[in-house]
């Protein structure tokens, strides 16, 4: 038994990877054959029916934390701030390798957006969310840099929560504005959580 806590500790990063990634991959079979998630609609209708002015103006500014716009102007201010070579060239690359990933996904699965009660428009196919899949994958790396690279434990850990928060109000967002269905949102932070896990052990490796 102690042998078996020993090995999941060690391990634990690896485990969190394959669950997320199993999540992902259960929910882009259900969509591959077109099921039905009846969350999907539970949550959208929940949202929808709670919408006021104030949450309308709110989440369409935040949802554009996500954009490509922002992302890219906070790439170029990462590798005109960061002094650590390694992560001028990691920030810009990690956000195009999941962009090209993104759009992959995207034009396999085909899946239409939800296309009433929008707040805003959207073009192009649903699942996964690219905004849920680059911010998740975007503010995530600027985390684990954070983590890496701030001594001060109180800005870091400032900084890492409020990133932290920035990811989960863009993935909510992109429902309530009713541009994705919560399946898109999930499997596009799921993907992207794995991706993470990934990159950073191979930082790492190449650290050690």
């Amino acid at each position: 038994m102690k042998k078996i806590k020993e090995l999941i500790i060690k391990n634990y990063k690896w485990i969190i990877f394959f669950l997320f990634f199993v999540i992902f991959l259960a929910i882009a079979e259900d969509v591959f054959e077109q099921e039905i998630f009846e969350f999907d609609s539970v949550v959208y209708k929940f949202l929808v029916n709670n919408r006021n002015e104030v949450l309308n103006n709110f989440f369409k500014i935040i949802t554009q934390f996500g954009s490509a716009i922002v992302l890219i102007i906070i790439t170029i201010l990462c590798v005109i701030f960061i002094r650590d070579k390694k992560y001028k060239i990691l920030v810009p690359a990690n956000l195009v390798t999941i962009a090209i990933i993104n759009i992959v996904l995207k034009n396999f699965f085909l899946r239409p957006r939800p296309n009433e009660l929008r707040l805003i428009e959207e073009t192009g196919y649903s699942f996964p969310s690219g905004h849920a899949m680059a911010s998740t994958a975007f503010y995530g790396l600027l985390i684990y840099i954070a983590h890496e690279k701030i001594e001060n434990k109180i800005l870091r850990n400032t900084i890492c929560i409020m990133l932290g928060l920035l990811i989960l109000l863009i993935s909510v967002s992109r429902i309530y504005v009713g541009v994705h269905y919560t399946s898109d949102v999930i499997a596009g932070t799921c993907f992207s959580i794995a991706y993470l896990i990934l990159i950073t052990r191979l930082i790492k490796s190449q650290n050690d």
